[in-house]
């Protein structure tokens, strides 16, 4: 069977100044209908530059120097603004990353998928709405209707991204591009995703380019998977054949970095509670006049924990469950309605200002997001000094302890004097995690910190945080959607749904025999888990 898509020696050179030459370098790669090949690498090997090169939406200063991009029998690298446009949307059609970024937030989601057939084609009013409601029932968006009227804020990241695949689906494209279409969705929500473009591909026929650094989605959907590295495929095949015995050394690696969704043998645990959650409540009112009309979203539900010294506790569950809610509630970012949070016995939430402030030194806070929490105009090493220099201590000695702190979490201590945006991600939660050690904390709260890396860097900011824990004494609020990544670093787990804690206990007995149903089906969601497909890294 020809290939439907081709890319032959592809090489796009980057601007003067890069860190490489080439984003791509030589890529051939092959896409055949009813097929999805998974390009599977970490952030920088290249993968969405391949999929902005074919759709050729390429940065500026960035240019195709060699090979070309055949689609259906056309080399698109030649091909003018003209055809280009013709062929998006219509030919080959893109699913992005991050659909918030990518709706325009001012108009209707039935409005900007209707677009899609008032640019390319001469349909009547009537007759796109009902395709617009007839795509959105097919991607499973619960009342349609209502779905079109709403602007992008109104939904959820999982509905959001269903709108982005009817949009893509609309005028029925021969190419689908995923690029790493289910990275920031919850268990459930991604394993929802991944059947639906299973089974849409299955129906329609459309063959699919599967963007991920996720190797369990790749277990879950590929036929195909390529390997990419600085901007080269090191290892292509079929999917089996790459999961299963990979050849080359950089896709062992990344395999192995993969944390296994079984816990390791447990630690042993002080019986001596550090942090005490009593019945915390939490209700936000959004919306509506003068106090009427408001959406009631109880985000806390009477929830009480405990961790004990020198334990991790992972809290688990969907986006919406509560977690980031109750991580902001236990260091007082955001101010519950009621409860108690006991810090070895201190009341965080009965204490004035002045001595909440000292408590913060006790208890301190990691963010999923380390380039928001960075502010940008500032040096790091600045960023990291400053707790300490807040608290009384002189310039001097607080920036010599930012260089140790750099050390120790495994930066070069001259990298003090750079800027956010000079460090990669990995890096930049390191500069997160080393701010949150300058106060020299008993409790880390940490909220989803290794969501947004790949797997290898992943690995080594969770290895790292053992270490620190077992070198510094640091008792861990761990705050995660991935299953895999609490199993691994997590000695005790609790399960949130809907504001409540519905199962908690030693991670190990919580994974392996859950006994709520809900557990049962978030770790039945896993991608990768064998109940999907036997055999595959778990």
């Amino acid at each position: 069977m020809s290939a439907l898509l081709r890319l032959d020696g592809l090489t796009v050179a980057l601007p003067p100044g890069a860190d490489r030459p080439h984003a791509l370098e030589g890529v051939t790669l092959e896409l055949h209908p009813h097929e999805v090949l998974c390009v599977v690498g970490e952030s920088g090997s290249g993968k969405s530059m391949a999929a902005s090169a074919i759709m050729r939406l390429l940065p500026p200063g960035v240019g195709i120097e060699a090979g070309r991009v055949v689609f259906d029998g056309q080399d698109l690298t030649e091909a003018d603004d003209a055809t280009m446009r013709a062929i998006r949307g219509a030919g080959i059609a893109m699913i992005f990353q991050e659909p918030m970024t990518a709706l325009n937030p001012l108009r209707s989601i039935g409005d900007q998928i209707g677009e899609m057939f008032r640019i390319h084609t001469a349909l009547p009013g009537s007759e796109i709405e009902a395709r617009v409601l007839t795509l959105l029932e097919e991607v499973r968006i619960p009342d349609p209707r209502l779905a079109a009227r709403a602007y992008p804020h109104q939904l959820s990241g999982g509905q959001r991204q269903r709108a982005m695949i009817a949009m893509a689906l609309a005028l029925d494209p021969k190419v689908l591009i995923a690029d790493e279409p289910t990275t920031a969705l919850d268990v459930t929500t991604q394993a929802q995703i991944l059947a639906l473009i299973r089974d849409l591909q299955h129906r329609r026929g459309t063959a699919v380019l599967f963007i991920t650094h996720d190797f369990g989605v790749v277990a879950e959907i590929a036929d195909r998977v390529a390997v990419m590295q600085h901007g080269r495929v090191v290892e292509q095949g079929p999917a089996v054949q790459v999961l299963e015995a990979p050849q080359h050394p950089y896709s062992q690696a990344l395999l192995a970095a993969v944390p296994p969704l079984g816990a390791p043998p447990p630690r042993p645990i002080a019986e001596e509670p550090i942090l005490v959650m009593e019945g915390l409540r939490k209700t936000y009112r959004t919306g509506g006049f003068l106090g009427r009309g408001a959406r009631v979203t109880q985000a806390l539900r009477g929830v009480s924990l405990v961790l004990p010294k020198g334990a991790t506790l992972g809290i688990v569950g969907e986006s919406g469950s509560g977690k980031s809610t109750l991580a902001r509630c236990i260091v007082r970012l955001i101010q519950p309605d009621g409860g108690a949070v006991h810090l070895a016995g201190i009341d965080l939430l009965g204490l004035k200002r002045r001595a909440m402030r000292q408590a913060t030194k006790r208890i301190q806070m990691v963010f999923q997001d380390p380039f928001g929490s960075l502010n940008p105009r500032r040096r790091v090493g600045e960023l990291v000094a400053q707790g300490p220099m807040v608290h009384g201590m002189p310039r001097r000695v607080a920036m010599a302890r930012a260089r140790e702190l750099f050390a120790l979490v495994g930066l070069d201590p001259a990298a003090t004097d750079r800027f956010p945006h000079e460090f990669s991600g990995g890096q930049r939660q390191r500069i997160g995690l080393a701010r949150a050690l300058a106060l020299e904390p008993d409790v880390l709260v940490a909220d989803e910190p290794v969501s947004a890396l790949d797997v290898s860097v992943q690995a080594q900011v969770l290895r790292l945080l053992a270490e620190l824990r077992a070198r510094l004494g640091l008792s861990i609020v761990f705050i995660t959607h991935d299953l895999r990544v609490a199993a691994q670093v997590c000695d005790l787990v609790a399960v949130m749904k809907d504001g409540e804690v519905v199962e908690q206990g030693p991670i190990g007995r919580v994974f392996t025999a859950p006994a709520h149903p809900y557990t049962q089906a978030l770790i039945a969601s896993v991608p990768g888990a064998p109940a999907a497909r036997p055999g595959a890294l778990l």
